[in-house]
């Protein structure tokens, strides 16, 4: 009779166990329902619970992080004096004096500027791993097949850059 638990699953074998008789039985061929004291259940059980440990210091950080978070926003409110003049309450412009209208229309280069930041903070997403799994890649496919595409992914981003280059966006004086 088996119970059908995964017994390789944890590198167990068939473990002798006591009944209540004292009679010597096999956990997995006799099951019994007071045989929930037998060293099988209790090797599952210290399995499973090494296995849970092993996420201990994710949880950890996670709880420290949100300490952290928690203490940067409550504590300036609780430490920080209150005292309201006309120039904290004006809108912060980055060091510019706020003038016009907030419903302006701004120049295209400011957008410009703001797509290439994102194409580069892409490139960057995509290199990273790239560079990590690189030996593994290397081994399933040619090594200089896979160096080739990310020449070509490099090669296609330069022209990008170069591109903007030329058509002045990174000049700030002519802003």
């Amino acid at each position: 009779m088996s119970t059908g638990l995964p017994s390789s699953r944890y590198g167990l074998d068939k473990v002798a166990c006591d009944d209540r008789a004292g009679r010597e039985s096999t956990c997995l061929d006799s099951p019994k329902p007071w045989d929930y004291t037998c060293a099988y259940f209790q090797k599952v059980a210290q399995t499973i619970m090494a296995e849970t440990l092993n996420y201990i210091p994710i949880l950890v950080v996670a709880l420290f992080s949100l300490i952290v978070a928690g203490g940067m926003l409550v504590l300036p409110r609780l430490i920080a004096r209150r005292e309201p003049t006309p120039e904290k309450d004006m809108p912060y412009e980055c060091g510019m004096v706020p003038v016009g209208s907030a419903r302006d229309r701004f120049n295209i280069e400011f957008y410009l500027v703001a797509m290439i930041f994102i194409l580069f903070d892409i490139e960057a997403i995509f290199i990273l791993p790239w560079a990590v799994i690189f030996k593994d890649l290397a081994a399933e496919i040619s090594p200089m097949f896979v160096f080739a595409e990310m020449i070509i992914f490099i090669l296609v981003l330069l022209a990008g850059y170069v591109y903007v280059w030329k058509k002045g966006t990174f000049d700030w004086n002519r802003w």
